[in-house]
This record gives structure tokens, C-alpha cells and sequence, in this order.
């Protein structure tokens, strides 16, 4: 099979990408570099710089005294500066909204549910939300009664601005909606240098006029989810109260590690979600405590089974516009309070793996 080339923005020479120091994205654009003396080279082109942490004036002279992040450029003297801004950065929040990845492995645990009312339930708060499809199902699109003219796909393989392809659905929420046309943007996304930071990049900017970004994410361990946990800071797992899916969450546990470890993006964890949850039902009441014993403060109050949330989606509203009344509205109203509730400043703490998964 033929190696995709690469082209040198410094000596034009064609090469293949192979280390993440080649590729980024800068000013909407991309820019390749074949080795660290030619990165050395296009650096030194800066000239006279300053510090971002201790505001020295210095020459660029070394690869790592200069970081570029979402487009922008953070420039330090020593290794000292460098190492007091990674500190700084996981101390305090990036720019723009807040992101979320509703995600799990496995499918039925009311993933589209949770993210569509979490997000309408923000929504009515005042907050400013884009509700991003990641499943090329396109559940969210089907449980709101929209279908977008151009949606996830158009964003990932066309450029597409998101702000302008999104759906406005309701006040203060927008929808980018998707469907089977995101299985082709997959193949995309496999040929593409920086493959699991397309979205990251596509997205950019173009969600800072939004408070808080929700991913629905598909059940699967796919290239798009990896793009999904990238771009998100924090991730809610819905996990049904059954022993599966209490299984089920040490692998979500694993990717989320994978993703800080291997990827170098510091995802953490919002939160444990119980979903499904009867009271009457003995494995219901075992596993709610199990994720209690095991998350403490991470699991969230449960989300009783009822009726009136899987009857809203055939009537294409939120469970607040279908029965506000009901113990599902209750139930996602105590959610939205949660996440109102997170301290901006405070990063996701993260959450060690239940026994009962291994």
C-alpha cells in the first residue's frame, strides 16, 4: 500500500508523518515539519519572544519553548516556565465552554436520553448549549424531530463551520446533528495525521460563543469517540443498573486512561450516572451501591425508570416539554444541578476502577 506524503513547510521535502511534533494546526491551517531541526528552523523565525508565565523577552532557540494549543501559541524561556504552565493549566479552566462526552461502551444505557435532556435542562438554566450527535444513528436528531441540511460529517470532512451548520432547536440550544453519513467520515479521519485531534481542530473556536458543549457519543471504542474524548474536558457515564453494565464500566474506565496516557489529553471524570434504576428491584438497589462503594461522590442520584422518558422522544420533546412533572423531569432537573454546580476552577478528579468490573 502507498505511504501517504507529507510536505516540509520548511525544506519542502516529502516525508512521512510518524510523530505528533510534525503536524498541527495553526491559523486554520496545517503545518508540517519533517525533523526537529527543521521545527528548530520555522521556530527561530519568531525572533524576539516573551515569556507567557514570567514575562522575560527571550530568543526562540529550542522546540520546547514554544506550545501551540486549539490554534494559539504559549512561548516560555526555560524548562522551569514550561513546567509551571502545564501546572498552571490543570489548576485552572481552558478558554471557551465547558465540553462533555456522554459516553459508555456498551449501548441501552441511555446515553441520547441523558444528553439531550441535560442539555435541554441547561438550556432552560440561561446557559448557551451546542448539542453535538457523534453517533452516526442520529438518535438526538430523530427524539428532537429535526434533520440538519448539513451536520458532523460536513464539519469533519469539509471544514464546514460548526456555528453555522448547527440546528437552533430550542432557546439557547443548538444541535449538530448527524446521521449514516458519519461512517464515511471514520474512513476520513483514518487517513488524516493528528487523526484523534480532527474534531479538536475542525471545532476549534468555533464553540466559544457556547457555555457548555454535550457530545452524545456512539457505544463503541471507535476513531470518532477518541476524537469525541479529545475535544471533551470531562466525560458522564450513564451506566444502567444491571450487572453488565456495572461490568461494563472498568472498560470506560481504561479508555479514559488511555486517552490521558497515550493521546495526551487530561479527560477527567464528571461523573457516574445509574440509570434505569426500580427500587423494587434487588440487582438495582446491588448495583447502585456498588458504584456508590466505588465512585462515592462521583455517582450522581440515579435515574428511576419511567415511563413518560421513553414516551417524549416519539413525541419529539425533552421530558421537560413532554411531563415536567414526572420523576424523570425530577430526576434529570437534580443533574442539571449537578453540573451547574461544578466549579469551573476545579478540574475533574478522577475515579478508581469498581472491583466488581475486574
Amino acid at each position: 500500500m502507498e505511504v501517504q506524503q507529507s510536505c516540509c513547510s520548511v525544506c519542502g521535502q516529502g516525508f512521512e508523518v510518524k510523530f505528533r511534533y510534525q503536524v498541527r494546526s495553526e491559523n486554520g491551517r496545517y503545518v508540517y515539519v519533517c525533523s526537529t531541526q527543521c521545527q528548530t528552523q520555522l521556530l527561530g523565525a519568531a525572533g524576539d519572544c516573551t515569556c507567557s508565565v514570567c514575562g522575560q523577552s527571550f530568543d526562540l532557540a529550542f522546540p520546547y519553548q514554544v506550545a501551540v494549543r486549539d490554534g494559539g501559541k504559549r512561548y516560555f524561556c526555560t524548562t522551569d516556565c514550561r513546567s509551571a504552565s502545564a501546572r498552571l493549566t490543570e489548576a485552572t479552566p481552558t478558554g471557551g465552554p465547558r465540553r462533555i462526552a456522554v459516553f459508555n461502551h456498551k449501548g441501552g444505557t441511555g446515553k441520547t436520553t441523558t444528553s439531550v435532556n441535560l442539555a435541554a435542562g441547561l438550556a432552560e438554566r440561561g446557559k448557551r448549549v451546542l448539542l453535538i450527535d457523534a453517533d452516526g444513528q442520529g438518535n438526538v436528531g430523530a427524539s428532537l424531530g429535526i434533520r440538519g441540511e448539513r451536520g458532523l460529517y460536513h464539519v469533519l470532512v469539509h471544514g464546514a463551520a460548526a456555528d453555522e451548520v448547527a440546528v437552533p432547536v430550542r432557546q439557547n440550544l443548538d444541535v449538530l446533528t448527524s446521521n449514516e453519513l458519519l461512517a464515511a467520515a471514520e474512513l476520513h479521519l483514518a487517513q488524516r495525521p493528528n487523526r484523534d485531534r480532527v474534531l479538536r481542530e475542525r471545532l476549534g473556536d468555533r464553540t466559544d460563543a457556547y457555555d457548555v458543549v454535550i457530545l452524545d457519543c456512539a457505544p463503541a471504542l471507535s476513531l470518532m469517540n477518541q476524537n469525541a474524548l479529545v475535544f471533551a474536558d470531562g466525560v458522564l457515564v450513564p451506566v444502567a443498573c444491571d450487572y453488565l453494565s456495572i461490568v461494563g464500566v472498568k472498560q470506560v474506565m481504561k479508555t479514559m486512561k488511555n486517552v490521558r496516557e497515550l493521546l495526551r489529553h487530561d479527560v477527567r471524570l464528571v461523573g457516574v450516572l445509574p440509570t434505569f434504576y426500580d427500587a423494587r428491584q434487588r440487582i438495582a438497589r446491588d448495583a447502585l451501591a456498588t458504584l456508590h462503594q466505588y465512585f462515592a461522590e462521583r455517582c450522581l442520584p440515579p435515574i428511576r425508570s419511567n415511563t413518560k422518558l421513553r414516551e417524549a422522544p416519539s413525541a419529539k420533546q425533552t421530558i421537560f416539554e413532554y411531563d415536567h412533572e414526572c420523576h424523570g423531569a425530577a430526576d434529570y432537573r437534580a443533574l442539571v444541578d449537578y453540573v451547574l454546580d461544578l466549579e469551573p476552577a476545579v478540574s475533574f478528579d478522577d475515579a478508581p476502577v469498581p472491583a466488581a468490573a475486574e
